[in-house]
């Protein structure tokens, strides 16, 4: 079946809701990447402080890696890749702030409340990852 046809098979609500949080998924994720490409003050010390260097070009690394990330993520054919890719990314960051202390719910737990709206996102606008992943069985 054409990936067009399976996409209008879904309840509107829940194609609006999965596109509205992958959408606020990949706003952050520019948003991210975007940052990191200038040598800003802020993004260098916030490095320095979570125990990486101050180096200029390791924060345009990541950033362009985050870009990547949130086009693939993006990408219908390429957003479970992007996820999985995405929820690396940001199983670094959590284990970062677990090693430096940053408080848990504001910070660390930041990483696990994206990734949960990734994925929550892909859910629900992707019948393959539905059939692939089903939260109820077919009794």
């Amino acid at each position: 079946m054409p990936y067009a046809a399976v996409s209008m098979s879904r309840p509107r609500w829940q194609r609006l809701t999965g596109s509205v949080m992958s959408g606020l998924v990949v706003a952050f994720l520019i948003f991210d990447g975007a940052i990191k490409l200038a040598p800003i003050a802020p993004v260098t010390e916030t490095m320095v402080a979570l125990g990486y260097s101050g180096d200029a070009s390791l924060a345009r690394g990541l950033g362009i890696m985050t870009l990547v990330i949130a086009l693939l993520y993006a990408i219908p054919r390429t957003s479970v890749l992007g996820a999985i890719l995405m929820t690396g990314l940001l199983g670094g960051a959590i284990a970062t702030h677990l090693r430096v202390g940053s408080p848990l719910f504001t910070h660390m737990f930041f990483g696990v409340y994206l990734g949960l709206l990734a994925w929550g996102g892909l859910y629900l606008r992707s019948e393959a990852l539905r059939r692939l992943i089903p939260l109820r069985g077919n009794h």
